[in-house]
């Protein structure tokens, strides 16, 4: 079985959705192939979030372990490490399987 760091140019684009409704754009599959793999997640705000994935719900919600968040503030760029994160589904934007986060 391959994970996703066999294709790490591949994007998954999250749209707008209602909630209690799966994203249509978004592979399950793929998504499940992920879990246990590095992902770089673009949200709707200014922050970025590299995680391993452990699981996720129908309704896209995740998650990550071994966490590292990205926001950019008035005060420049803010990183902070997490040990895991459970992340609201509705407010991702993009996945990057095998994504390693924004250049520092």
């Amino acid at each position: 079985m391959r994970n996703c760091n066999s294709h790490p140019s591949t994007l998954l684009s999250v749209t707008p959705v209602v909630s209690h409704q799966f994203p249509s754009c978004i592979s399950t599959e793929l998504v499940d192939k992920c879990i246990g793999s590095r992902i770089h997640i673009v949200m709707k705000s200014d922050k970025e979030i590299v995680g391993t994935l452990l699981g996720f719900d129908d309704f896209v919600n995740m998650v990550l372990e071994d966490v590292t968040e990205f926001e950019i503030t008035p005060e420049g760029r803010r990183i902070t490490k997490l040990d895991q994160i459970l992340l609201n589904g509705n407010n991702i934007t993009m996945l990057v399987p095998g994504g390693e986060g924004p250049e520092v």
